[in-house]
This record gives C-alpha cells, structure tokens and sequence, in this order.
C-alpha cells in the first residue's frame, strides 16, 4: 500500500509538521496500526478508509496514531490526509471526516489551502500547578485547561521571545495534562505576519516538542481572540520547526487554514 509524509501548515518541504498518512479500504487490527506509527515515528500518523455512500454525515473514516498511543483529535494529520484526497485526485472539494472527536470537514480553496472546520475547545482558568513555571524554566502569567478531545493545558508566557528560547525538562513535564502543555506569548511584531507564538510538548505521548498543533488551536484561537479583539488570526508555532495556523473563530466551531506538501511516496511492505 502506499504511504505518504506530508509536511503540513507550510507550503514548503522540511518545515512544518510532518505526517504519515495511509489510505486503507477498511481499518486492520489496533495492534498494526500502532505498529505502524511507531515505525513511521512522528508525531502522528494518520489512517483513513472510505465510508458507503449514505453512511451519514461522513465520508471517510479517520483515526491518528502517536508513535505510543491512540489520539482523539489531531489537525495536522487531518490537513495532511485532506492534502492527499485531493492532490492525488481521490476527492475533491469538501471531504467530511467521521473521527472520534466527531465529524470534522477540510476543503480545499482556490488558494491552494485547506481550510479544517474543527470544535471550539472552551478554556477553564486554572492555578499554576506546583513544579509547573520550574519545569519550563520560565515564568507562568497564567493557566487554562481546555476541552476533554484537546487536553492540554495553555500556558500563557511573558513574551514571544521566552516561548522561542524554551528549553523545558521533559520529563518533569509528564502528568501536568490528559496530554501535553502549549505555550504561548502575543507576537512581538505582528508586522511579521503572525498574530501570536506558540510551542507544545507532548513527552506522554511520546513526543517531546509537536513542531505545530492544529488542535491546540481550538484552544489558541479562542484565547487570543477575546485578547486581540478579532476574530481572524495567525499563529505561528514551533520550536526548530515552525509554520503557520490561520484561525477563525465561529462561536463553537473554529475553522483552522494552512498549506501542506507531500515530501516521501512509497511502498509499505508489511
């Protein structure tokens, strides 16, 4: 079967977040899978099959895979297998996901873009955890805790240039969320292009630093919009690896905009 890597939230090669993506006619067992990603080693990788037609609201059938574990919500790996339906001819326009955050729709716009119509994660203020500003090595202005399919805590940073300079113990970083911790400071000069800054750790799941989280977005868009007092962003994440998240927040849904590119093209022989 073919397998592809995808450098998504970019549109150029080796930048971005990378993913794997394998177009299937039916999932296999949970245990290949898992395998798969494992030897695929990002920080997703995701598995799509087609659904009947007049299966409901869906198209397709998607599930994503840590290198370790089993995820409820992923963008870039979604914007990475949209990438592929309709670069490879196999879908066009609107394609609706049926996930286990429920069903998510990416379309393919003029522009070359694709835009992800995912749920607004809410955000719960929080008190600093014990251990939390030592672990990161910075000082923590402030907490949220996002939705159940996001679980990560945000933590908002002085400024952008201590969100980029971040150098985290990763290990001390385990247990502080059902799933990683996003950092985030407002954009030093908005004049770049970008609206606010953003890094993640994700050490639980395997993964120390997610060059750039379409999910966390969710959770970033509707942060920076009540601050910002737009509706329209630009985040940019990421650590050596960056790229850009456009956001628009629609009350409950949050549509999540970027580039993607196929690097790697081959056979899975297993």
């Amino acid at each position: 079967m073919r397998i592809r890597i995808v450098d998504a939230f970019t549109d150029r090669p080796f930048s971005g977040n990378p993913a794997g993506v394998l177009l299937l006619d039916s999932f296999p067992e949970d245990d290949w899978l898992q395998r798969v990603a494992a030897e695929v080693n990002l920080s997703e990788t995701a598995f799509a099959h087609p659904l009947p037609a007049g299966h409901g609201e869906a198209d397709w059938a998607l599930r994503w895979f840590t290198p370790t574990t089993e995820v409820d919500m992923c963008g870039h790996a979604t914007l990475a297998t949209a990438h592929v339906l309709h670069s490879t001819g196999t879908a066009t326009g609107t394609v609706r996901f049926a996930a286990r955050c429920g069903v998510l729709s990416a379309t393919a716009e003029p522009d070359g873009t694709i835009t992800m119509d995912f749920p607004t994660s809410s955000l719960t203020p929080v008190p600093t955890p014990d251990g939390l500003a030592e672990a990161l090595g910075a000082e923590v202005l402030a907490v949220h805790d996002t939705a159940a399919h996001v679980g990560d805590l945000l933590v908002e940073l002085r400024d952008e240039s201590t969100v980029r300079a971040l150098a985290p113990d990763f290990g001390a970083l385990r247990g502080f969320s059902p799933r990683g911790i996003v950092v985030t400071a407002a954009a030093q000069d908005p004049t770049r292009g970008y609206d606010f800054a953003s890094r993640g750790f994700f050490p639980a799941f395997g993964i120390d630093e997610d060059p750039v989280t379409g999910s966390a977005h969710t959770a970033l868009a509707p942060h920076w919009s009540a601050r910002l007092g737009r509706d329209d962003l630009v985040g940019l994440q990421g650590g050596a690896r960056t790229g850009l998240v456009r956001t628009r927040l629609r009350g409950d849904r949050t549509l999540l905009n970027g580039h993607a590119v196929t690097v790697i093209e081959g056979d899975l022989h297993a």
